[in-house]
């Protein structure tokens, strides 16, 4: 991959964008692609477009209780028994000069504890009853504002889908999602909540290889009375990114 191909492929710097944003370009990819930055205000827009368009996908997430044995694992690494013990051997000892010294080492261990805990709720993997999210897609229109998330489980095989703009559908429309593959006609996943989240199923074939967009139109109540592709305007459309 060089700079000309990507500046002749939306889709793949849509991706390579929002891989970046999310993190998950790393190395020599994403030192290039930050090079490609600084000399194309194309690309940049891009990255910029999806830093606030991922924005709504801290509304997705759950909290997490973390288990037990993260606090014990914590504890055994700060060697936190040892410098619950110092003071009573202190007292024992009588050696209560050292008392400061232990104070000062106990309010650098809960120092410690502190931002090791965070970084342990930050990377610790989702409780089992959590979605797993594998793929992610910030679907918008021609304000370049996100208006729809999705987020796919391939485990579960489930899209969830939240409209979190204000889509202004009458009761005689409805928004349906379609998958935009590399070949053949559009296929629709669903029918959309015109506010609010609904979960879908999940095509097994539907994956950023075979499926780089999802599409968002606008149909008559019922949806498309096509099954190749939407009858109504595409109001939102977005690329569909592995996580």
């Amino acid at each position: 991959m060089n700079h000309r191909n990507l500046q002749r492929n939306e889709v793949l710097r849509e991706q390579l964008a929002a891989e970046y944003v999310l993190g998950t370009l790393k190395g020599g990819a994403r030192r290039r692609f930050e090079q490609w930055i600084e000399i194309d205000a194309t690309l940049a827009q891009a990255v910029t477009r999806w830093q606030s368009t991922l924005h709504p996908l801290a509304e997705l997430s759950s909290s997490v209780q973390p288990p037990a044995s993260v606090w014990a694992g914590i504890e055994r690494r700060l060697n936190l028994a040892a410098l619950r013990m110092a003071p009573v051997q202190a007292a024992i000892s009588g050696r209560l000069r050292d008392s400061l010294n232990f104070w000062r080492g106990l309010g650098l261990g809960a120092s410690a504890v502190a931002m090791l805990l965070v970084f342990v709720l930050a990377t610790r993997a989702p409780v089992v009853d959590a979605p797993a999210v594998s793929y992610v897609a910030a679907l918008s229109g021609e304000n370049a504002q996100a208006a729809v998330v999705v987020t796919a489980d391939a485990v579960r095989r489930t899209l969830m889908v939240r409209v979190i703009g204000d889509s202004a559908v009458t009761a005689d429309k409805v928004l349906q999602l379609w998958a935009l593959p590399k070949q053949g006609a559009p296929r629709s996943l669903g029918l959309l909540a015109a506010n609010g989240a609904v979960t879908l199923a999940m095509p097994g074939d539907v994956t950023p290889g075979s499926t780089p967009l999802l599409a968002v139109s606008l149909e008559q109540k019922g949806g498309s009375p096509n099954p190749n592709g939407p009858t109504g305007p595409i109001l939102y459309k977005g690329a569909l990114v592995q996580i």
